[in-house]
């Protein structure tokens, strides 16, 4: 009878063990991903953190329970960022993942048209969204400190490859963009600034500028000699793409076909608008690339005060010396626009 008691014990003893481990197996280590793709990112927010964390994590898991149960053992408090989970893990694993390791993502911009464009740009890869990252840029104590104004903040978004982190705020944003920014201007870059006596936001504008007038990056150092003698003799820069931006700004359009600046055009009240105004912009029209700010820093020395489209060859333009062989270029550029029938 005794023996038989044991024996009942024993293997009591054993089934509930057995059943403790296999549930401990199935809260920690049995597989308990819900996707099928060899990866998934997870995404958590900075507000509500732990009830967001748990909507997102659902989503994603089969058994949210089990989740739950195997979070609540470790001491697991979510934090905010983007993870990345893997195939077939299991809640252990998982739970160690979105503890510690927020993985950064790379972020590449260029050619946007305005802060706002950048702004919008931005917040469809990171946490900020686009009035928090434009009133970032344009807060009155960061312009004052840093001696910006609103017209020529955009100067510091350099366009690069920069890697963020998913839940960068808008303030931390703004702030590694003015620190790349300084790291941009090297000491060779400065000294070539100095050398022509203008500032950092003003090399950005007539860069931007120099960008609008030719795609072609061989060209922009010639584009911007042209321009940089303008400066040298006191004449307005007369460019174009100023006029366009004016139009657009004017109208609040910024993605408004121009194709072509009539002579009415030219009358538009601006401080934008250089074929009125004499000097550089208040702020870059664009954002230029590397390729542009460099051509503005070291440009290619020439005599050339004047440059129209070359029908010949697209992208590229005709270079002049004098108005007499500016106006020869002109008519031949005018007469290829009448034949292709472009008026505006």
């Amino acid at each position: 009878m005794i023996k038989r008691v044991v024996l009942a014990t024993v293997l009591l003893g054993v089934i509930i063990g057995g059943v403790f481990v296999g549930n401990f197996y199935r809260v920690f280590f049995a597989k308990n991903t819900a996707f099928e793709t060899p990866t998934k990112e997870v995404f958590i927010p900075t507000e509500n953190t732990q009830r967001a964390a748990y909507d997102t994590i659902s989503k994603v898991v089969k058994r949210i329970d089990l989740f739950q149960q195997a979070a609540l053992k470790k001491g697991y408090h979510p934090i905010p960022g983007r993870f990345l989970l893997d195939f077939g893990m299991n809640n252990n694993d998982m739970i160690n993942r979105l503890r510690s390791e927020n993985k950064p993502l790379k972020l590449t911009f260029n050619n946007q048209k305005t802060l706002m464009h950048l702004a919008g740009f931005i917040s469809t890869k990171i946490e900020a969204d686009s009035a928090a990252i434009a009133q970032a840029f344009l807060a009155p104590d960061f312009l004052e400190a840093n001696n910006f104004t609103k017209e020529n903040v955009f100067s510091i978004c350099i366009p690069n490859t920069y890697e963020f982190f998913w839940n960068t705020s808008a303030v931390q944003f703004r702030d590694r963009l003015l620190l790349e920014y300084n790291r941009f201007w090297t000491p060779k870059r400065e000294s070539a600034r100095k050398a022509m006596n203008l500032d950092r936001t003003e090399v950005v504008a007539l860069a931007a500028i120099v960008q609008m007038e030719s795609y072609k990056r061989d060209e922009r150092p010639t584009v911007a000699g042209v321009y940089l003698n303008r400066i040298r003799k006191r004449m307005r820069l007369q460019a174009d793409p100023t006029v366009i931006y004016a139009i657009r700004r004017k109208a609040n359009n910024f993605d408004m076909d121009i194709r072509r600046v009539l002579y009415a055009d030219l009358k538009i009240k601006s401080p934008y608008n250089t074929y009125r105004n004499r000097g550089i912009p208040p702020g870059p029209i664009t954002m230029p690339d590397v390729s542009s700010i460099d051509a503005v820093l070291f440009p290619k020395k020439h005599n050339y005060l004047y440059f129209v489209a070359d029908p010949s060859r697209a992208g590229y333009h005709m270079f002049a010396t004098n108005l007499s062989q500016h106006n020869s270029n002109k008519k031949r550029y005018t007469s290829w626009l009448k034949q292709n029938k472009i008026y505006r």
